[in-house]
């Protein structure tokens, strides 16, 4: 069989609200929240009894989606948020945008920074990283 679709990428936060409101700032639509909770939840993460508060964040297109997770229970064990851009592991969403330079500002009043400089990959993009809420790395992409 093939595959379908990439159905959503996963992000573990802190500040469920804080995350919520920067990727809506960005063009995110808030989709849904709920609760997971219980042992049949634990069978597919291998967390045992685990209890997650989740919100779903849809890309105004209809078709991408970010899964924004907070963990009541079982406590978290790793952070990754500080990791340099050549990490080992998941680095990154880059997402498409309008305008890079608006946008950037925009998200900056959020507690977003520049990570190095706004670049222009030839006559194709421009480009930039971002670390948002909680230090997670967000690619910015102005398709010129």
């Amino acid at each position: 069989m093939a595959l379908k679709r990439m159905d959503n990428i996963g992000i573990v936060v802190e500040d469920l609200e804080e995350t919520i409101d920067f990727f809506r700032e960005l063009g995110l639509e808030l989709e849904g929240r709920a609760t997971i909770d219980g042992e049949s939840a634990g069978r597919v993460t291998g967390l045992g009894d685990q209890h997650v508060e989740i919100a779903m964040m849809r890309t105004p297109d209809g078709h991408s989606r970010l899964e924004l997770s907070r963990f009541l229970a079982a406590p978290v064990v790793a952070d990754h948020r500080t990791a340099p851009v050549n990490a080992l592991g998941y680095l990154r969403v880059m997402l498409a945008v309008d305008d890079v330079d608006d946008t950037v500002e925009r998200l900056r009043k959020r507690g977003a920074q520049l990570v190095g400089e706004v670049v222009q990959y030839k006559d194709a993009y421009r480009l930039c990283y971002i670390r948002g809420p909680e230090g997670l790395l967000i690619g910015l992409a102005q398709e010129l």
